[in-house]
Formats: structure tokens, sequence, C-alpha cells
């Protein structure tokens, strides 16, 4: 069984070297998830994959089924989530290309069914702790694997996460930024919530993929997207390939 998934985004919708030998179709009370959970090996671990986008990466991230993806992980006996994802650097220590495992985060999002204590079940309402939205052990182990593969972390941070899909505005970044916010992307709510609903461990390994709108200035976002996801992707999975083999 396999204790540790990730959650791959925009970038990551497949976990190269992760040798697949299970594909697990799950229902829940919540629907289907966003695709089969890949289960394998990688890295000398046993690891589930879950393409967050689901597969050809085709759900933009307000209609992802967010419960559905975190219920089918801990059906499937997972314990520990990574979640990559993929960000505007709002901070100026946080270009395109760089790796970074945000400490805290602001939701900005709406509309999106965010937690498992609505009533539909019939199950208790429950008001979980959420002053540290990430699990700090799993923190510490993604900044540990950095250290020892020699992949620059550059730092740590607070996401904020919008509702998409389109990107954001200037106004908006500097009313985010104001906020104190270092990063901005699209799927890290209610993902986060949820986990820690569901007692899972849960953190982010958030790769820059371009300046925000106005930090920079204005040039072809989507080519500065493609470059910095072939460079920010060869990071992401050194740091994956320290940190697998340490996890119990």
């Amino acid at each position: 069984m396999s204790r540790i998934a990730v959650i791959g985004g925009t970038g990551m919708n497949q976990w190269p070297g992760l040798e697949v030998d299970r594909r697990i179709e799950l229902d829940t009370p919540y629907g289907p998830p966003s695709a089969p959970l890949l289960e394998g090996r990688v890295y000398g671990r046993r690891a589930i994959f879950l393409a967050r986008h689901g597969e050809g990466h085709k759900i933009p991230p307000h209609k992802i089924n967010y419960r559905a993806n975190l219920w089918a992980l801990r059906e499937a006996g997972v314990q520990s989530v990574i979640a990559i994802a993929a960000v505007g650097g709002i901070a100026p220590w946080f270009a395109p290309g760089e790796i970074a495992v945000p400490k805290d985060l602001i939701d900005y999002t709406f509309d999106r069914e965010h937690t498992y204590s609505d009533g539909s079940t019939g199950s208790e309402l429950h008001h979980v702790e959420f002053s540290e939205p990430y699990a700090e052990s799993l923190r510490a182990g993604l900044l540990d694997a950095a250290r020892l593969s020699q992949t620059p972390v550059v730092g740590e941070g607070v996401l904020a996460v919008t509702q998409g899909p389109r990107l954001e505005s200037v106004a908006e970044v500097r009313r985010i930024q104001r906020d104190g916010c270092d990063m901005v992307g699209m799927t890290g709510m209610p993902e986060a919530g949820l986990a820690r609903e569901l007692g899972l461990d849960y953190a982010c390994l958030a790769l820059s993929v371009n300046w925000a709108a106005g930090v920079q200035g204005i040039g072809d976002i989507h080519a500065e997207i493609a470059r910095s996801i072939e460079d920010g992707m060869r990071k992401v999975r050194a740091v994956l390939a320290q940190l697998l083999p340490t996890l119990a």
C-alpha cells in the first residue's frame, strides 16, 4: 500500500520515472476524482500520482473536484500528500524557474465545494484548526531534500489562491501583494483545507513559472511559462527523488 501521493498540476500532468503497475479507479460520495490514481514505484518507493487537472490536462482550476480527489487518496491508504503547484512570482526573490515551499496561504477563491462538513452526508460539523495550513514535518522534509540534492529553494512565503482560470490583473496582484502574499496560484485551496479535514499531512512545492501581472512588466507570458516549466520541473523532480526514500 502506498502511503505517499503526489498531486501534479500544470507542468506535471505525468510523473516521469513512475513505473505504474496499478490504475485505481475509485468513486467517492462526492463523485469521481480528476483521474485514476496511478500507483507504482519511483525512487525506490511505492507512491501514488494524481493528475489534478485530469488526464490530458483538461479540467480548469475552479472545476476540479477537490473533495473527490482528496477522499480518493485517503481511501487508497495515502497519509502524506505533496502538492506540486505552478504559480506566479510576486516577491522579488521568486523569479520564474525557482522553487519555494510555502508556509502559509490566503484563499481568494469562491463558489468551490470547499468542505466535507456541509451536511450532505449526515456527518457532524467540524471546525478544523488551520492556523498552519501545511504539515510542518512534511515541509521540513521538502526543505531537507532540497538541501541534500543541492537544489536551491529560494524561500517559503505566503501563497495567494485565486479563482482562475484567467490570470490576475495588475491591480489584483497589487492588492494581493499588500495582503502579504509572495506568490499566486489557482489550486492550493480548497485542496489544503480538505486534506486537513481528512487528517492527511499536506505540503506544497511551488514552482514560479512567470512574474505575476505588473511585477516585472508585460512580455510574452506564455513563452515565459513554457521556459520556466521545463527548467523548474527538473528541480521539482530532484527534490522528490531525494525526499521519497526518506519518508516512512
